[in-house]
């Protein structure tokens, strides 16, 4: 818990939770941090969610998403006693307009990007009455782990497996003692579909494969550890079985906790329960760590300058193929496991990890500079994935370009920038399969 405007709340009014990032019931700081404080005052606790039709490079896939776990969040909350609010306009307009009308205390959960940084500085600058944030979306608050940018997963680790044993414990749930029905309005979101397509948004990506929302979540989660964290460790690289946990969008989007995640895998046991935490606590974090200390992380100029200075020395190598923004967008590439990867983002709304990395190494090897070459792979990304624009994101397009990553041997192109080929997927799965099944081309000639 951090203050950003201290004070002692008044006994009268309501207390004001403000759903920004954590957009779900279970394994929610902010939330149970709201419903104690509520009771402490005996207070009733009402909640908002200010929608704006503008975030960036969001488009009616990722709008669709966001509303099903409003749908889900507003549901949830009610058969708590806790009314939600969503509230058209910029979010902290929405919410500094909602605590007027008598709010005695605002809380809110934390998001890592900079424009979540930005909403909370604006309403600070203004609220008139204590403002609390609470973290929710790492396991192990941020500044707790580390103060500074971590160089790579391996210095990272130790950090946070130090501190995992006091933080990896259930969050308990506390019922709310005084309620209120004298409060709602808002946006209806029972018709998540019919909302996204009537906000001035962009029309032109559909909806994905996947349904968002909290009671989609957990599904989706009971399904992974029921039915696949046992073989995770063998599986989860091989894009032609299911072997993924599917995680990965409602993590983004708040619906499901990393808590909730990390103690039903570590409850469950089994062979793939530390490839699991591996990803969803240490990766994850990481990502959060960079997002946080990183004030570039969403530029090329935000890469290590080693990577940026190797990549310079061979800007001018000779690449076999150069493509444009427009034909990666139409998957019109030479290289039909390229061309598949490209085609299950756009279809599905995400993309297996392992291809996502060859996908992100083909965009640098087949442009003309590095910094064409990631400002192309953060607008594709970012177009389609569901689980774009967030922090994992920025992560793993960097580490194409030698974030949290060492030195390697030199190559033409990349310099000591890793580099990875067709015929390393071909050896790691039966990448022919994976093209067929996405693509429907021939694979290439070996």
């Amino acid at each position: 818990m951090q203050l950003l405007r201290p004070g002692e709340p008044v006994r009268k009014g309501f207390v004001l939770l403000w759903a920004q990032t954590s957009v779900r019931t279970r394994d929610n700081h902010a939330l149970e941090y709201a419903v104690r404080e509520a009771n402490r005052l005996g207070l009733p606790l009402v909640a908002v969610f200010g929608l704006t039709p503008s975030y960036p490079e969001a488009n009616a896939r990722h709008y669709q998403f966001l509303l099903e776990g409003l749908r889900d969040l507003k549901a949830n909350l009610a058969a708590r006693g806790i009314p939600l609010r969503v509230g058209l306009g910029s979010p902290p307009e929405v919410v500094l307009s909602t605590a007027g009308e008598g709010a005695a205390l605002v809380v809110t959960d934390v998001g890592y990007m900079r424009i979540h940084r930005e909403w909370r500085e604006w309403l600070r600058a203004r609220l008139e009455v204590p403002f609390v944030q609470v973290e929710s979306e790492p396991v192990i608050p941020v500044h707790v782990v580390s103060r500074k940018q971590e160089y790579a997963a391996r210095t990272i680790r130790p950090k946070i497996h130090r501190l995992l044993s006091d933080y990896l414990v259930p969050l308990e749930a506390h019922d709310l003692r005084r309620q209120t029905r004298d409060w709602e309005g808002g946006l209806d979101v029972s018709d998540p579909a019919g909302v996204a397509r009537g906000l001035p948004l962009d029309q032109s990506v559909p909806p994905g494969e996947e349904e968002g929302g909290e009671n989609a979540a957990l599904e989706m989660l009971e399904d992974f550890i029921t039915r696949k964290l046992d073989a995770y460790d063998r599986r989860r690289n091989d894009p032609n079985v299911d072997g993924s946990s599917r995680l990965s969008a409602y993590l983004h989007y708040g619906h499901l906790s990393p808590l909730s995640a990390a103690l039903a895998a570590r409850e469950h046991a089994g062979p793939g329960v530390d490839s699991f935490l591996e990803e969803l606590i240490v990766r994850r974090e990481l990502s959060f760590n960079l997002t946080t200390f990183n004030p570039a992380y969403d530029r090329y100029d935000g890469m290590p300058a080693w990577a940026k200075a190797t990549l310079q020395e061979h800007a001018a190598d000779r690449r076999e193929s150069l493509y444009s923004r427009e034909e990666f967008d139409a998957a019109q590439t030479h290289d039909p496991y390229w061309n598949a990867a490209q085609r299950q983002m756009t279809r599905t709304g995400r993309m297996h990890n392992y291809m996502r990395m060859y996908w992100g190494k083909k965009i640098l090897e087949w442009s003309p500079t590095p910094g064409v070459a990631y400002d192309t792979m953060v607008w594709l990304n970012n177009r389609y994935e569901q689980d774009g624009r967030n922090p994992n994101s920025y992560a793993g397009m960097g580490w194409v370009f030698g974030l949290h990553d060492r030195p390697w041997q030199t190559r033409p192109i990349f310099g000591m920038v890793r580099s990875m080929t067709a015929g390393g997927l071909r050896r790691k799965f039966d990448a022919d399969a994976y093209a067929r099944k996405w693509a429907g081309e021939e694979p290439a000639p070996s």
